[in-house]
């Protein structure tokens, strides 16, 4: 998950009350259709931080309850309103986020040097999904890179 350390960093994850935070703000269905489908309680989060001087894994999350309408889409004073989106039919969905642990600054340019992490979507030249799915092997080779 990609976040603007300015809008939601890892430090603010940490300073959150129950180090938990709503993931909201996600307006590419794509990336919606992740979250939508492919994200459970429990699930594994590598914290990234993203559009920023240096890019990369900030620290690891996890997914804490289940999916449910953004509520920004609904607020006209946020930047992520959708005056198309109705409450009856919400287009857009958020999910909790919780620290696991704040780790070493994993760039983006020392991913891309890794064999085992060629695939990865996050490193896929153009990728600007701020959701995308992580193999099995790409978050154990990404937690050995952290280690």
């Amino acid at each position: 998950m990609k976040s603007e350390p300015d809008e939601a960093s890892i430090d603010d994850l940490a300073r959150a009350p129950r180090q938990t935070l709503p993931w909201t703000g996600v307006r590419n269905y794509q990336a919606r259709n992740f979250m939508r489908d492919a994200m459970k309680p429990g699930d594994g989060v590598l914290f990234y931080h993203s559009s920023c001087a240096l890019p990369g894994v900030a620290g690891l999350a996890r997914i804490v309850g289940h999916v449910a309408p953004d509520s920004t889409q609904f607020d006209p004073h946020s930047p992520y309103f959708d005056a198309r989106s109705g409450r009856e039919a919400p287009r857009w969905l958020q999910i909790d986020v919780q620290l696991v642990r704040k780790t070493r600054l994993l760039p983006l340019a020392e991913m891309r040097q890794r064999p085992e992490l060629a695939s990865m979507l996050l490193l896929k030249r153009g990728n600007r999904l701020s959701i995308t799915p992580v193999t099995p092997a790409e978050w154990q080779a990404v937690l050995a890179l952290l280690d």
